[in-house]
């Protein structure tokens, strides 16, 4: 799995404290080693195919296939007859690996590093997180801190995921599980389990 670091660290030459920062402007398809093709990809689809419409809106049908072809080449890897809704981010999407027969419904946040499998159904608002913020220092803002090292979000096949539940970095959910409305994912998830809550807890198993 490639893994990136958001921020570089640099020391100050007057106070000698550690400063994490951005190269350029660029520094963000710098750090991805996004291509001049995929760059191009990605601002036509943050430009203009995340605001078109889905069905059953007039014409929803065709932006929503014209969003999903973008999005399809944006990622690392995507299977057939995927749905990506509208308002949906991923980022730079570089590491994004989603399988055959999944949609990804309005509104979502999938980070970057993160392995979905096939006929995954998302509800509105699902966020997938798969990195954060380092905090272990009091001696200098947490915001100058820099992120911690990327951990990848796995994702099996035939998974329901509930209207804006929250999957934390570095889980893994089973195949044939359902995450619950709302819930807070903080534990990996075993196949056929039924979670919910924050944090989430398993509920029932299907069979």
């Amino acid at each position: 799995m490639i893994t990136e670091q958001l921020f570089e660290e640099k020391t100050d030459a007057k106070t000698g404290k550690v400063k994490m920062y951005r190269d350029n402007p660029l520094y963000f398809l710098k750090r991805s080693n996004i291509s001049l093709k995929k760059s191009i990809l990605l601002y036509l689809y943050y430009s203009v195919a995340i605001w078109l419409p889905d069905p059953p809106r007039p014409i929803g049908g065709l932006c929503l296939s014209f969003r999903t072809w973008l999005a399809s080449k944006i990622f690392l890897k995507a299977g057939e007859n995927i749905k990506v809704g509208r308002n949906t981010r991923f980022g730079s999407g570089a590491n994004i690996v989603i399988g055959s027969f999944t949609g990804l419904n309005t509104g979502g946040w999938i980070g970057n590093d993160t392995i979905i499998g096939n006929d995954v159904m998302f509800g509105p608002e699902v966020t997938i997180l798969s990195g954060s913020h380092n905090f272990e220092r009091t001696d200098i803002p947490m915001r100058e801190q820099g992120a911690t090292q990327r951990k990848p979000v796995v994702i099996g096949d035939d998974v329901w995921i509930g209207t804006r539940a929250i999957i934390l970095p570095g889980i893994k959910i089973g195949s044939h599980s359902i995450i619950g409305a709302g819930s807070v994912v903080t534990k990996d998830v075993p196949e056929y389990a039924i979670v919910a809550g924050n944090p989430a807890v398993i509920k029932k198993f299907r069979k």
